[in-house]
């Protein structure tokens, strides 16, 4: 690869923007030329042609060129493809592609490209939203490394960093801001001169989750003092087709590009579920860390609350082993330590809450685990699209209870993948070559098998665990915590489908998983097919009749009141119970499927002799109230009560009062009670009666403003003016010119002159404010002294004596050369040289 070079340019030569040729100010032509060679053109002596599709042909600038290339990236992706021809003709997009798929750079390599240039006097003219921080950091991280041939300067504005370096970086009028909305709307209040009028690029990284979550306030009123004529970008991985979700983003015109709808995560990845129950948990997730997942993997852990993070972060160095954390109400500063670290490899394992499960990106990552089942299916599809990115492979380990098993059909449903329960002990005692054959040939095609933990694997665990818990005061502190946290969690969670529950009851029961057929051997797959039989089976006697013929064994004589009392119970229920058996060998039920036919799930079944399963609709005329894509719009809905719950004809029925049980409890979650009545809630958001907001963190801070600028302002003597020219306070300091201000007049430094000696010594001018603040100043110690002098009776009469006889010649008490006469109070006499203070 060709080595570019800086060199001399004139400055009446200008770039073309539109060229796929153009040179930037200090590119070298023959540079350029060796990198994008043009078609019938030779370099080397070898003819070459341009590629089709490539970056090339999208008519970037050289510096734009030279960081996409620099980065290592040669053919754009599909996504890249689709969406970058239409944000660089101005086109307002909305898009939606597999996570990995390159997101990031579909967006920033447009912006670079539209932006090109530091123009300080311009002001901000990129927003970039994000709704965590990781996210937010590792966008500044790419965009600093896409942008590295231009000087564009770009400011991070997240929650948990310091107001004060915000500030700095703001007076320095960046071109580009990447913000969280709780912090951004921070600083709006907080700063009455900031605005946000010259933004002509927003995007809105991740944005169904910055609707959902919370944030819907935020941006409405980030929106509003945003410009009307801006481009608007919508990126997502999961990104439903119905804009009317997005309405508050201001789209005009958008065009939609979703892809990858069939293939939500990727093929690479293998998925693997294990059905166990809660307390049972621990012991596997140390089994697995210790013996599936390799020392030289990295894993990343999902878990539901904070203090769950805190218990296993314990637990795991009691154990011997080190991970790193994350999670919303941690601090900024040690969240980038421990992510930091993770990067590095110098720890194996990340804890995390689901504010790692969107937009980051690890490099090397080999494995998920979810410790707690994710309650929407889009959010299973960001916590797996860590790990198999840009064409590696990964696995994702997932915990399912028995009350996870409706969420567990969901998320099939939602992927559109068959479900297949592991074969069980006595199936694979009978063919094991053949069974795992067949379940090698499922996995290969896409279906997912869940199975369970091996119960003596789990024993072993469960007793080497006890001893530590038992032996360790904080893991004990803990878990109180975590059962109250995790109890909450269970009632804020949304519920799963009505079909899905009743679906659950008519699955078979599972094996074990197929990834421990290398674990156990034939003697005690033996036992646990034992275990499982006697789990299934059902006595032919009570316990009443039991004990009847042991005690009529040991007293032959007479009859035995219990063993009486039921034989006559068996004979009055004898014939329901002939008639019944009799029904089910007359018309016995077909046997149910292994494979969970999710396809069907729509179709009602009819039962009975005479009935037959028919269709008299005509599939050419027939319009359904069911889309086809219903469920698959349903696991991708923004807001948080929607999804595959509510009913699909409840926006057509007018209830102004319900009277069920349901629909009082969805009123309760649509209406909140607040000073003696029920306010609507906005968009899903819960009204709060203080007038706080809610940050990225969780923590709820005023609206109005602080007074932290006004501080940080008078100690530091800057002030903040996105719009650009000066960032000093009161016009002061350099101008891009070269020069310095001193009162109104502007004095040059000389020719190409910017650093200017002494500059960062506060300047001796006063501002209006601070001119007003001293004569305040003034006047209320002229006061305090007139006061102080009434009341003082020795100098009353001393003090009218004077003005009524005045020596023009006398010495006054005011400081300096005072305009009064005689002994008046804060003046000197005409020419007298005055001692006191508060003269004129």
């Amino acid at each position: 690869m060709a080595r570019l070079t800086p060199t001399k340019s004139k400055s009446s030569r200008k770039p073309k923007p539109s060229s796929s040729s153009a040179m930037g100010a200090g590119a070298e032509p023959d540079a350029m030329s060796t990198r994008r060679p043009k078609r019938g053109k030779s370099v080397g002596g070898v003819s070459k042609k341009s590629k089709s599709g490539g970056f090339e042909s999208m008519g970037l600038c050289e510096e734009v060129y030279r960081g996409v290339r620099h980065k290592g990236y040669r053919v754009p992706t599909p996504i890249q493809r689709k969406t970058m021809p239409l944000i660089l003709a101005g086109v307002d997009v909305a898009a939606m592609a597999r996570t990995g798929s390159g997101k990031t750079a579909a967006f920033l390599v447009p912006m670079l490209q539209r932006l090109r240039r530091r123009d300080p006097s311009a002001g901000v003219r990129a927003l970039i939203l994000s709704p965590t921080r990781d996210l937010a950091m590792q966008t500044l991280k790419f965009s600093n490394q896409l942008g590295k041939f231009t000087d564009l300067r770009t400011s991070i504005i997240v929650g948990g960093d310091s107001m004060e370096s915000q500030f700095e970086d703001l007076s320095e009028c960046p071109d580009i801001i990447i913000a969280t909305p709780g912090r951004l709307m921070h600083h709006l209040n907080d700063v009455k001169d900031m605005t946000l009028r010259s933004v002509e690029y927003v995007v809105f990284d991740e944005a169904d989750s910055l609707f959902s979550m919370g944030f819907a306030k935020h941006l409405h009123d980030i929106l509003k003092k945003l410009n009307d004529t801006r481009q608007t970008l919508l990126f997502s991985a999961t990104l439903p087709s119905a804009l009317a979700d997005f309405a508050k983003a201001g789209l005009r015109d958008p065009h939609i590009v979703r892809l990858d709808l069939d293939k939500k995560i990727s093929p690479d990845l293998r998925m693997v579920f294990f059905t166990l129950r809660q307390e049972e948990k621990l012991a596997a997730l140390l089994y697995l860390v210790r013996e599936r997942i390799s020392s030289e993997e990295q894993t990343i852990i999902f878990v539901s609350t904070k203090h769950h993070v805190e218990f296993l972060n314990v637990l795991f160095r009691e154990e011997g082993l080190e991970p790193s954390l994350s999670y919303g109400a941690m601090d900024q500063e040690a969240r980038m330590i421990h992510i930091s670290k993770f990067r590095a490899r110098k720890t194996m394992l990340l804890i995390v809450t689901d504010v790692a499960a969107r937009g980051l990106d690890i490099p090397l990552l080999d494995n998920v685990v979810n410790w707690d089942f994710p309650a929407k299916p889009k959010l299973f599809v960001h916590r797996v699209g860590r790990v198999a990115r840009q064409g590696r492979s990964g696995t994702a380990y997932t915990f399912v209870t028995s009350e996870d098993m409706p969420y567990l059909l969901d998320l099939h449903l939602f992927l559109s993948r068959p479900l297949r329960p592991a074969p069980t002990e006595e199936e694979l005692l009978k063919d094991m070559d053949g069974i795992t054959m067949k379940i090698d040939e499922a996995i290969a095609n896409g279906e997912s098998v869940y199975g369970r933990f091996p119960q003596t694997v789990l024993d072993l665990a469960s007793d080497g665990l006890k001893e530590v818990i038992t032996g360790c005061t904080e893991l004990i502190a803990l878990e109180k915590p975590c059962a109250n946290a995790f109890r909450l969690y269970l009632k804020t969670r949304p519920m799963p489908s009505k079909e899905s529950i009743k679906r659950v009851k008519d699955l078979p029961r599972e094996g074990l998983n197929p990834i421990f057929r290398d674990v156990l051997r034939s003697d005690e797959l033996s036992a646990l097919a034992f275990s499982e039989r006697l789990k299934s089976f059902r006595p032919k006697q009570t316990i009443l009749e039991a004990e009847g013929e042991a005690a009529k064994a040991r007293n032959s004589k007479g009859s035995n009141q219990w063993l009486d009392v039921m034989k006559k119970k068996r004979e009055v229920h004898e014939g329901i119970i002939n008639l019944v058996h009799q029904k089910s060998s007359e018309d016995p039920r077909p046997e149910v499927e292994e494979v969970v036919d999710i396809s069907n799930w729509e179709k009602k079944e009819v039962c009975g002799k005479k009935r037959k399963l028919q269709s008299f609709r005509d599939e050419d005329y027939y319009i359904s109230s069911v889309p086809q894509n219903h469920h698959l719009e349903a696991g991708l809905s923004v807001r948080d009560n929607e999804g595959f719950v509510e009913n699909r004809l409840d926006a057509a029925v007018l209830d102004l009062v319900d009277d069920e049980a349901s629909g009082m409890q969805a009123q309760k979650t649509r209406y909140h009670w607040m000073k003696n009545k029920f306010v609507k809630l906005n968009a899903g958001d819960r009204v709060t009666a203080t007038g706080k907001i809610k940050t990225e963190g969780g923590a709820k801070i005023k609206a109005s403003a602080t007074g932290i600028y006004k501080r940080w302002q008078q100690k530091t003597h800057k002030s903040i003016n996105i719009g650009g020219k000066s960032g000093n306070f009161a016009d002061e300091g350099t101008s891009s010119s070269g020069g310095y201000q001193r009162g109104n007049k502007k004095h040059f430094t000389g020719h190409g002159r910017r650093s200017i000696p002494n500059a960062n010594v506060p300047s001796e001018i006063r501002n209006h404010e601070q001119m007003q603040k001293g004569r305040q100043q003034k006047a209320m110690e002229i006061t305090r002294l007139k006061n102080k002098s009434a009341k003082d009776g020795k100098f009353q009469n001393k003090f009218q004596k004077s003005r009524q006889q005045p020596d023009r010649h006398g010495k006054g008490r005011g400081s300096g050369k005072g305009t009064g006469k005689g002994f008046s109070k804060g003046a000197g006499g005409r020419g007298g040289k005055g001692k006191g203070k508060g003269g004129r």
